[in-house]
This record gives structure tokens, sequence and C-alpha cells, in this order.
């Protein structure tokens, strides 16, 4: 159950309109009725009104309400089909499925040496970090180049221009994190 829901339903349990409720809280009827209907979750000051206004305190008002969360999901490397192909140098693989609903999209990015990814640039707001498992890497973002060994990191926005390149003699392993997660 939802904050809205538990807010209707104590409501209705003591027969008290909309209105009422809003004269009595001093929440607007509209954000009430947004409340309610799950469009806006209100303010802890709104709900201890809210609350106040039922005539109970405001834990009651949180009582049995559903934590919005995700079960976990597990992903075996034999499960993973979503892989995409740079060239024949470097190949990356999604690291988890339905990455559209995710809040972020892990990617494992190999590179042969010599090779490279394809060019990337996203729209503003995107953002990436990469962690290099093994190998040297350069990663060109926008006009500057950085050498990341194993263990380095680089966090950027990806709205620049950007590509990584395998500069050492072995395959350049590296995980990269999307988020928000884009195609």
């Amino acid at each position: 159950m939802y904050i809205g829901e538990r807010v209707k339903k104590l409501r209705k349990e003591i027969d008290m309109t909309l209105v009422e409720l809003s004269e009595k809280s001093g929440v607007a009827v509209a954000s009430l009725s947004r409340i309610e209907n799950n469009k806006m979750t209100g303010t802890l000051e709104s709900h201890i009104a809210i609350s106040n206004a039922l005539g109970i305190n405001i834990s009651d008002l949180y009582q049995g309400l559903a934590a919005d969360k995700k079960a976990p999901v597990v992903q075996t490397s034999s499960d993973r089909t979503d892989v995409f192909v740079h060239d024949n140098k470097s190949v990356s693989e999604m690291l988890t499925s339905k990455v559209l609903e995710k809040k972020m999209m892990p990617v494992l990015i190999k590179v042969e040496p010599k090779g490279a990814t394809h060019k990337e640039e996203t729209k503003r707001g995107i953002e990436k970090f990469i962690y290099v498992i093994s190998g040297k890497v350069e990663a060109v973002v926008g006009d500057n180049t950085y050498a990341l060994n194993e263990s380095d990191t680089l966090y950027f926005d990806s709205s620049s221009p950007h590509y990584f390149k395998n500069v050492g003699t072995g395959e350049a392993r590296i995980v990269c994190v999307i988020s928000p997660p884009v195609l």
C-alpha cells in the first residue's frame, strides 16, 4: 500500500470528505487529491497535518506502507545475450537485462590490442563511470586524453564525444556504468 491509498482508506473509515480533510489539515484539496491518487507523495509536514486531522499518530499513517523495492536480479554469464560488436577488435556486453527499466546500465567492454570502441556522444545529463579491470586504455573524452591502467577509474559527462582505445599488449577489459541508461 502507498501513502495515498492509506490516507484515502483512513479518511473514508471515519467518513470524512476530501474537503473536510483539507479544512482540518490546511493541505489544499488539489494536493490531497494528488496524494490520494498517488500522483505525489506530499511532504513530511503535510503528512503530520493529515495525520493530526485524521486523529492519528504519524506512525499510524505510515503503518503497512510498502517500500518500493525491486527484487535483486542475478544474471550469470551464460544469461547475457546482449553483446554489441563495435568492430572486429571491440565488443560491449550488457551486464544486466531490461536496462531501460533501471537507473543505471552496467556494461563490460572488451578491446583487443590496438583496437578501439566507436566514438559515442549522448544527450546532456547522461554520465559514465569506467573502471579498468585489466589492460592499458586511453580514454578520449572531448579534446582530452586520459591514460588509464588496471584499477584506474574515470567519471565524465558522456555528452562529450568519447571512445576507449587499447594501448597495451593484451585484451583490455573495462566496466562502464551509464546513468541514466541510454541506448
